[in-house]
């Protein structure tokens, strides 16, 4: 088997968002894969559509019906354990591919020796095969045979996981799975991926169409997915002390963890959560300055956090009851003059 891809589905079956996804994938140009859908206890009729599909295409599509709610992470190792492919791929069941998506991939890394291949994406909010917003998901520079540098940068600037394909050994010759219960487990586990890889390929060029809609993780904000943000920075650096490249790639992955344990997490919580509580932002800074106590001077701050949310960071390490009371006053003022400049 050449190609084993993973879809996690939970509730996705209105306004054809499923279906589309899954004919994208049973009309890929290659012949050599299987595709293993798991359903994570979705209560509509998600599973339904699954095995349609299961009964439809009987010699590539799989279908696993989780018997419990492990949100995305806890669906792909469903998947892993199914995956009987020299190569693993993911893509969201909400999203599709062009139809020769995994026959690119494939084709590059069959040309160059690479381990580990990946393309550009497409954000669109219709169902369409319309080129949208091009978005680039790595970097030139970041290919080809993977030096200190290469690794460096794509600690940095990893690109999105399901736009890519890994060789089966990068995730299966090791014990570490996703992050369950949670979402963003991607961003949990991407690095220890990356730098087990040894040649990387990027084709420049967008074949998968990444769905923009109200119930995208990226568009939802809640207190909870906060916390997930939060845990999966943590697993991020457990990963790390684990596998042992912590110390050599020290400033990527404070800077890493920085961006997404906390600058994130504060500014999307603190612009999104309407009920905002002191104790979490409190706890928030207080386990930042735990985890890397030196965070503000990594050069990669400076360089990447903008400048009027590293005042506001400062703000914040001495003292919260100031920063969220400036904050409130800051936007306050802002949409009270956004709303006067319209009226």
């Amino acid at each position: 088997m050449k190609l084993s891809v993973i879809v996690p589905v939970y509730n996705m079956a209105a306004r054809d968002k499923l279906t589309w996804c899954l004919d994208s994938l049973v009309r890929q140009t290659i012949s050599d894969y299987e595709i293993i859908a798991v359903d994570d206890c979705s209560t509509d009729n998600s599973l339904e559509i699954l095995r349609d599909y299961e009964r439809r295409y009987p010699d590539k599509f799989y279908v696993i019906a989780s018997k419990e709610n492990k949100k995305q992470g806890g669906a792909k190792n469903l998947g892993l354990e199914r995956a009987g492919g020299d190569w693993i791929g993911f893509i969201d069941s909400d999203d599709w591919i062009a139809p020769d998506f995994y026959e690119k991939l494939l084709t590059r890394a069959e040309e160059t020796g690479a381990d580990m291949v990946g393309c550009d994406y497409h954000l669109t909010c219709e169902h369409s095969m319309k080129i949208g917003k091009i978005v680039h998901n790595n970097k030139p520079s970041q290919a080809g045979i993977l030096t200190k540098e290469k690794y460096k940068s794509l600690i940095l600037d990893s690109g999105s996981l399901v736009v890519k394909i890994y060789r089966r050994h990068i995730i299966l010759d090791y014990p570490n799975r996703f992050p369950e219960h949670i979402f963003y487990e991607d961003n949990a586990i991407s690095n220890s991926w990356m730098l087990r890889a040894k040649h990387f390929e990027y084709l420049e060029e967008p074949l998968y169409y990444y769905y923009q809609h109200d119930s995208s993780t990226v568009h939802t904000i809640t207190r909870k997915r906060c916390e997930d943000r939060m845990e999966a920075a943590r697993v991020m650096v457990k990963e790390a002390k684990q596998f042992g490249y912590l110390e050599e790639y020290y400033a990527e992955i404070e800077s890493s963890f920085t961006t997404l344990f906390y600058v994130n997490t504060l500014f999307s919580y603190m612009a999104g959560v309407k009920r905002k509580e002191y104790g979490f932002v409190k706890a928030m800074g207080r386990e930042m300055r735990k985890t890397f106590p030196g965070f503000m001077d990594n050069l990669y701050y400076q360089e990447r956090v903008h400048a009027e949310e590293r005042k506001l960071i400062k703000m914040h390490m001495k003292s919260t009851v100031y920063f969220m009371a400036y904050y409130k006053l800051l936007w306050g003022y802002r949409n009270l003059r956004k709303r006067l400049s319209r009226g």
